[in-house]
């Protein structure tokens, strides 16, 4: 019995693979990029010329090397007022 219920199953399986779809569809969708960082130039390579993990630059479409320049620090305080109340 166990057998028979063997060769049953073999044969299922074997008349099922033959049903079976070899070639793989291309069709498949990918996703989009995500957008680039802002002050980023289109077509530009991200580069990390030191290798500590932070983009350090981009390469352009003619293989130049830009860094990035860093944030301008925030301008000082305003001087304080002389009108008030003296101690």
């Amino acid at each position: 019995m166990k057998i028979r219920l063997i060769a049953m199953s073999m044969a299922t399986a074997l008349m099922l693979s033959a049903c079976a779809s070899t070639q793989r569809s291309e069709e498949v969708a990918t996703a989009a990029p995500p957008p680039p960082p802002p002050g980023a130039v289109p077509g530009s390579i991200a580069a990390d010329r030191d290798g500590d993990g932070i983009v350090d630059g981009y390469y352009s479409a003619d293989g130049i090397y830009h860094p990035n320049l860093p944030p301008a620090p925030p301008p000082p305080p305003p001087p304080p007022t002389r009108r008030g109340e003296r101690g």
